[in-house]
């Protein structure tokens, strides 16, 4: 486990998205995120340093995804929550839809033959 996290020091939370999930966030006014997303009642993000972790756990072996760079000051503060997910670390879920207009950046994310992926250099 890492030492806790201060929320206060980020500007930006990223979402992990296929072409579909980007395609559908950039044709809807407010869209309530990918399937887990949905079971869970929240949008899942990760911070800068968390963004690989999740990728190699949840998206493995995965082609044509695309890191979604948001600015918080874009989005709702009180929708915006920092909660304990793994290993104990927070994570920051976005309990509302999730417009497109919070996006200041989409990354493609390159996957190489072994199903690992090349690393991204994220802000904070």
């Amino acid at each position: 486990m890492t030492a806790p996290r201060d929320p206060s020091g980020y500007s930006r939370v990223y979402k992990i998205v296929d072409a579909t999930q980007l395609q559908a966030l950039r044709s809807s006014a407010a869209w309530r995120g990918a399937p887990i997303d949905l079971s869970d009642g929240f949008v899942h993000f990760s911070a800068h340093d968390q963004v690989m972790g999740t990728l190699r756990k949840h998206f493995a072996g995965r082609t044509q995804l695309h890191v979604l760079e948001l600015s918080i000051e874009r989005i709702d503060a009180d929708r915006l929550r920092w909660e304990v997910s793994r290993n104990g670390d927070l994570f920051p879920h976005l309990y509302g839809p999730m417009r497109s207009d919070m996006v200041v950046e989409a990354h493609a994310v390159v996957a190489n033959r072994d199903g690992s992926f090349e690393a991204l250099v994220l802000q904070p």
